[in-house]
């Protein structure tokens, strides 16, 4: 049974998804303008090359705030919980930040915060 439930979501979320997506297309307004196929920032008309490389510090920066911002999300309901559950919800917490501070140690060492 529990295969057969998980089949049925499965098809009804496609289903909906495609049905969802061909209405748009048939409702939408469609236009040929070319300058929507025109690159821009903010608005701004480009100038020089559209495609270029990026340094890769803006990565590693992107990639600490993940990290943490993840670690935000695992607070949250950890703080809801943490009477509930007592003294181990506090050994697990602490094992997790040591984990997250062992990680904004390398990325110090490892100079992923500095700013270009």
């Amino acid at each position: 049974m529990g295969k057969v439930a998980i089949l049925v979501f499965l098809l009804a979320g496609v289903g909906l998804i495609l049905i969802a997506n061909y209405l748009s297309d048939l409702i939408s307004q469609k236009s040929d303008n070319p300058s929507k196929r025109e690159p821009y920032e903010c608005g701004v008309e480009t100038i020089g090359p559209t495609w270029i490389r990026f340094k890769i510090g803006y990565y590693l920066f992107a990639l600490v705030f993940l990290i943490f911002d993840v670690e935000i999300v695992f607070l949250v309901p950890w703080s809801v919980v943490f009477k509930k559950m007592g003294a181990v919800a506090l050994v697990d917490i602490i094992i997790f930040l040591v984990i997250l501070g062992l990680g904004l140690i390398y990325a110090l060492k490892k100079r992923a915060l500095k700013w270009m």
